[in-house]
């Protein structure tokens, strides 16, 4: 499954509570976070072509993981259409799920601050600041966590992956 969404939208709160779920009902959990993935996959930027290069690795290694078994779990803000797009293609299957935080929320929040070091232009090319955020047109599922938790957003997740999973 994808998360996908602006920074600071609950991508990775969402997705740690499924894979602990996942890993407590004895499931092979993979997961993979956007933050934790760029400092092991070397210098990558932020411009248009050096994102979708960087979520082309993703994808890929999204996939190997799956081939080999396990449930990947992405938690990455992709936003581009095309590069979710591409990686859906890679995958066996493939359930995005949009994490739908407003902007003005998600700057509320901005747990690291890198929303007001965007505004002030320290950080360019951050999403959805100066850089688009392309939403899902047609996502298997969308969380609004403005209307509930983040443990609430995983049991709706969690409920469409078993009603998905052949028996």
């Amino acid at each position: 499954m994808w998360l996908t969404g602006l920074p600071g939208s609950g991508k990775t709160t969402i997705a740690t509570i499924v894979a602990e779920r996942l890993r407590s009902a004895g499931r092979r959990v993979e997961h993979l976070d956007g933050d934790v993935l760029r400092a092991r996959f070397g210098a990558t930027g932020f411009e248009r072509p050096d994102r979708e290069v960087y979520l082309g690795r993703v994808g890929a290694l999204a996939a190997g993981l799956e081939a080999e078994g396990a449930v990947v779990v992405a938690s990455l803000v992709s936003p581009y259409r095309a590069s979710r797009d591409a990686i859906r293609a890679r995958c066996g299957r493939f359930m995005e799920v949009f994490v739908a935080t407003p902007l003005d929320e998600c700057e509320r929040r901005d747990p690291k601050g890198m929303y007001a070091r965007a505004r002030r232009g320290e950080i360019l090319h951050f999403t959805g600041v100066d850089d688009p955020y392309e939403p899902p047109l047609r996502p298997e599922l969308t969380i609004d966590t403005m209307t509930m938790t983040a443990g609430e957003a995983a049991e709706l997740i969690l409920d469409r992956l078993s009603e998905a999973t052949p028996s």
